[in-house]
């Protein structure tokens, strides 16, 4: 897959998403930024971490994703593959429903996805710079580069759907002193039960990831 790197962008994701509508890139395709100014996060905040962390995103066409992916998922979906890559790193590293990466308590970085021109774009943040009172940082000699690329080689391998949901489900049980934002505003995830297209049973109400 074609790796594009860049000094400084606003977002990486916001790049991608002009390229493909403009037609001036063709997935598959990544773009990588050493600084981030602008980024996208959860919910209209900003994606913007220190200096020397991960910012990137992917594009890939529809047909490179698993037959049996619930695109509501797909958060869930590249949020537990990132995972993987990263608690090679650090093995206290978990994947917070729907698309938050965890250290312990406190988030490490995220994962947001957008449809755009029959293709998925899938931006990534990684703290790696100095450690805040709102995130954790991951400590490590790799390069956001080095764990770009694994990350590309677990996304080429093509895992379905019903591999990574189990995956997810075996951790689970640690959203259960969390919250997860929804339609209907912060509902508890404490007897939230994971369904099989990634969806929550809460109390019998169902909800979906918003991102």
């Amino acid at each position: 897959m074609e790796i594009i790197s860049f000094e400084t962008l606003p977002s990486t994701q916001t790049y991608l998403i002009d390229a493909i509508n403009s037609k001036t890139a063709e997935p598959p395709i990544c773009v990588i930024s050493d600084i981030q100014t602008d980024g996208i996060g959860s919910r209209d905040n900003n994606w913007v971490y220190e200096e020397g962390s991960l910012f990137a995103s992917v594009c890939l066409p529809n047909e490179m994703l698993p037959d049996d992916l619930p695109i509501q998922s797909a958060s869930i979906y590249f949020g537990q593959m990132m995972k993987e890559v990263l608690v090679k790193l650090n093995k206290d590293i978990w994947l917070k429903w729907p698309n938050d990466l965890y250290l312990d308590d406190k988030k490490i970085g995220g994962i947001i996805t957008n449809s755009v021109q029959g293709c998925l774009v899938c931006g990534v943040g990684v703290n790696m710079g100095l450690n805040n009172k709102y995130f954790a940082s991951l400590v490590t000699d790799k390069t956001p580069y080095f764990i770009l690329e694994n990350f590309l080689k677990v996304i080429e391998k093509k895992p379905n759907w019903k591999q990574i949901l189990s995956n997810v489900r075996i951790e689970f049980s640690r959203n259960k002193n969390y919250f997860a934002h929804t339609l209907f505003g912060k509902k508890s995830l404490e007897g939230a039960l994971l369904c099989e297209d990634g969806s929550l049973d809460i109390n019998g109400e169902r909800v979906y990831s918003l991102r």
